[in-house]
């Protein structure tokens, strides 16, 4: 079954490099990131575990935690682990799922038949503290996926949680945002109160409105 944004995610019990786990018990009132992987020692994935591992302070200053799945056992991760934190020069401290029986894969529609009967496709998703989905992504098996394009989503998807704004295309932090439709001209003239810039009545844009 397809998981859909809004969605709550399945939770799950599962074996990792860091012990037995309850997904929604170790996500607790964090965000979260779970991605899969299509098998243990494979060039992309390993890079890409690599820069989520030097990364770690980013995804903590935003209370995120991440997990990631492959199809293969415990003690295979464990070896590749080793391979990482030597070919990438870092340390792998998240927990990577043993998903030998394809329980997690399954939960999330994360094995494409037409991609692999086996393995995997690369796919992430974006968990927010109400334990509801926020963000998919599925990338082929050739491309490496884009770890700060995940963090400036979470940027996102964490200001526009507590504010009536939406970010525009390419939006980084400290950039201007969009008021949403919903909220009247009048009425974000209050709310926001370091300006308007109205492009067209439909288009208003405001200064990030939790930075000082």
């Amino acid at each position: 079954m397809a998981i859909r944004l809004g969605d709550i995610a399945p939770n799950f019990t599962a074996s990792t490099t860091l012990g037995e786990i309850d997904f929604h018990g170790y996500l607790g009132n964090s965000w979260g990131v779970l991605f899969s992987h299509p098998a243990d020692f494979t060039p992309v994935c390993t890079t890409e575990l690599g820069r989520t591992a030097q990364l770690k302070d980013e995804f903590a200053k935003r209370n995120v935690k991440v997990l990631a799945v492959s199809v293969d056992a415990l003690d295979r991760h464990a070896g590749w682990v080793n391979d990482i934190n030597e070919t990438q020069h870092t340390i792998v401290d998240f927990p990577i799922i043993a998903d030998h029986d394809r329980n997690v894969a399954s939960l999330y529609d994360m094995i494409h038949p037409n991609a692999s009967e086996n393995f995997t496709v690369r796919s992430l998703f974006i968990i927010g503290p109400d334990k509801k989905v926020k963000l998919t992504i599925t990338y082929p098996a050739s491309t490496g996926r884009n770890f700060l394009e995940v963090l400036r989503v979470i940027d996102s998807l964490q200001l526009t949680a507590n504010y009536s704004v939406a970010t525009p295309a390419d939006w980084k932090q400290g950039e201007e945002v969009i008021v949403v439709p919903a909220v009247s001209t009048a009425d974000a003239e209050i709310k926001f109160p370091k300006g308007l810039r109205i492009v067209k009545p439909y288009l208003r844009y405001t200064p990030q409105p939790d930075l000082s």
